[in-house]
């Protein structure tokens, strides 16, 4: 068991180097990022001063060590356009993003697992005919459209819930509705997936066969090994509700860090995208890491393979 969670955290370790090496050198070698940062009205001498105030002026593998450092020291550099240090700006914006993520995994979690399994156990019936064509409907609709549809129906025509910005827990539900329903779907698919492969193993047909009734059959026997590609999407998709946030948050007018990314790209504010593209490769791969070792916790046969 040791041994398998240093090797997969090695694997995390160097995964991430890469990322920071694919970053560093994919936006430095499409072109000199000082351009990205100064006015049209700059001239040369502008330029040139504010490249050699960034460091840019020194060599590609100068630079490269340096924000290795910077980054272990956890200094993402500091904004152009708002002197202040891009960390500062993440942490700020990071507990809205946090809880939008959240209340969307609880709607993808809550309504998706449920769906997928009335998919799997009735998968023949009117009412799962129903329900998959929910979940398609949910699949099809591009999150700003469901964003601004829910605005016109429940805060415009009702008038049930405010439109966007912060403040109470009905702020939070149609954001958490719009981010959440793509990851729905995903979660009703692959659990119904999951359980009908498990029950057509020869331990369910058996257990069928001397009576076991069926939620006594799935809660017992089938639902633990069917959580493993759960596990999965589950990681993949908390990754997606993180990077899905940016739409979101800009329908909502809701302060996290989507919004601040795309504030950042108008001002071509390059330290603040770039300091937001490696939080999301981190946090991405730390969830792949957590994945792996709840495999070992539900099935210990993968640590066993993954130590030979």
């Amino acid at each position: 068991m040791q041994g398998f969670l240093l090797r997969r955290a090695g694997q995390a370790l160097v995964t991430i180097l890469g990322v920071v090496t694919l970053i560093f050198f994919v936006q430095r070698l499409t072109g000199d990022p000082t351009y990205l940062l100064v006015p049209e009205t700059a001239t040369k001498t502008d330029v040139e001063a504010l490249r050699h105030a960034l460091g840019f002026d020194r060599p590609l593998l100068v630079q490269y060590f340096d924000f290795l450092a910077e980054l272990a020291r956890f200094d993402l550099g500091q904004s152009v356009v708002q002197r202040v240090p891009v960390l500062t700006i993440i942490a700020s914006r990071l507990p809205y993003t946090l809880m939008l993520a959240a209340g969307a995994l609880v709607v993808a979690c809550g309504i998706g697992v449920p769906m997928g399994i009335l998919l799997a156990v009735f998968r023949d019936r009117p009412i799962a005919k129903a329900a998959s064509g929910i979940v398609l409907a949910a699949q099809s609709m591009p999150t700003f459209w469901s964003g601004i549809l829910m605005i016109l129906v429940f805060s415009v025509l009702l008038g049930w819930l405010p439109p966007s910005s912060t403040g109470d827990f009905s702020h939070l539900i149609m954001p958490s509705f719009a981010l959440g329903l793509l990851s729905m779907a995903t979660f009703a698919r692959i659990t119904r997936s999951a359980l009908l492969d498990e029950l057509s193993k020869d331990y369910a047909r058996t257990a069928r066969s001397r009576g076991v009734r069926t939620g006594r059959l799935l809660l017992r026997h089938v639902a633990r090994n069917a959580s493993i590609p759960l596990i999965t999407v589950a990681a993949l998709e908390i990754s997606n509700l993180l990077a899905g946030a940016v739409i979101v948050e800009t329908v909502f007018a809701w302060p996290g860090i989507g919004q601040v990314t795309v504030q950042a790209i108008l001002a071509r504010d390059f330290m603040i995208v770039q300091g937001v593209v490696l939080m999301g490769a981190f946090v991405t791969v730390l969830l792949n890491l957590l994945s792996d070792v709840l495999y070992s916790i539900i099935d210990p046969r993968i640590v066993l393979e993954g130590t030979r």
